[in-house]
């Protein structure tokens, strides 16, 4: 199973422990992970189910491609890793 990991931040803020789910993509990982905890959906996702523009996802070290309908692949013992997206200036 995938294993989701959040960052330390975001955990101070909302509670996202990592953990392992069912799902051969990036949804059906989050729509799992996200099942019992609503909060955490409205994190990272829009009222739309689409990536939060502040938000980034990581699967196996590469950011994810499709910010919208999260249709990345994930395989059985991927890594999942999402974490705020920053820019400064």
């Amino acid at each position: 199973m995938p294993t989701i990991t959040y960052t330390t931040n975001m955990q101070r803020h909302i509670d996202c422990r990592p953990q392992q789910v069912e799902g051969g993509t990036v949804r059906e990982a989050l729509d799992a992970a996200f099942a019992a905890n609503t909060k955490a959906r409205g994190y990272v996702l829009d009222e739309h189910g689409a990536l939060r523009r502040y938000m980034v996802i990581f699967v196996d070290g590469e950011a994810i491609r499709d910010r919208d309908g999260l249709s990345d692949t994930v395989s059985s013992d991927g890594e999942i890793y999402i974490m705020q997206a920053l820019a400064g200036g």
